[in-house]
């Protein structure tokens, strides 16, 4: 692939936060096919990769998200400045002012998605607006259903930096799940971009099935 090419596609990923090959194609102006070809050659590159997702009857449609490698390629020259404001108040100011920070931003965004999610009552439909709003602000956000329980899936974590200096957001981020789906659900973070994790993964099942595991073993 020309790395002409290339660089618009992933640009028009990155503007787009996702993409299809038909997108691709009108604003490339080549055929389908071509398309196609051309972001196979990015999935092999390991700077994209592909998702499919239903949308009404019919085949699923295929989109385009960047990879970590992918993002790489768009530097944030505001993450040091996050770290660096960290350290600030933690050196300046001491934990306790940090945690108040944190503390701050978790009440925010909890009453963002609340308010989004208000009214809403099953489980998928909060599943979708959430990924939607979580994919707005960067997280490249889906949901999956694997057999009794759901995963949601954050492919990408814009806050990467000032979580790895603090991880206070992630456990922040995580009692907001909690909260929001609901009591009746067990939430659990079963995979960590800070801990290894190529992706951060949530497990969303039901407590009643939680409870019958448990009393099974």
């Amino acid at each position: 692939m020309k790395q002409a090419a290339a660089d618009r596609i992933l640009m028009l990923v990155k503007m787009h936060g996702e993409v299809t090959s038909t997108l691709v194609a009108e604003a490339l102006q080549i055929t389908k096919e071509g398309a196609r070809l051309h972001l196979l050659k990015l999935m092999n590159d390991a700077l994209i990769l592909a998702m499919q997702r239903k949308e009404g009857v019919g085949r699923p449609h295929t989109y385009y998200r960047l990879t970590e490698k992918g993002l790489l390629r768009f530097p944030d020259t505001h993450a040091q400045v996050t770290v660096q404001l960290l350290r600030s108040v933690k050196n300046l100011l001491g934990d306790n002012a940090l945690d108040l920070l944190i503390g701050e931003r978790e009440k925010e965004a909890f009453l963002r998605y609340d308010q989004l999610l208000q009214g809403t009552h099953d489980l998928e439909t909060k599943l979708t607006l959430l990924t939607k709003a979580r994919s707005d602000e960067g997280y490249m956000a889906d949901w999956v259903k694997e057999n009794d329980h759901y995963l949601l899936i954050e492919n990408h974590c814009p806050i990467c930096a000032a979580a790895t200096e603090c991880q206070g957001f992630c456990r922040a981020e995580l009692r907001n799940f909690k909260q929001l789906i609901g009591a009746g659900y067990a939430v659990e973070r079963i995979k960590h971009v800070l801990t290894g994790g190529e992706r951060c993964v949530y497990r969303i099942a039901p407590l009643a099935d939680v409870n019958a595991q448990s009393n099974n073993r």
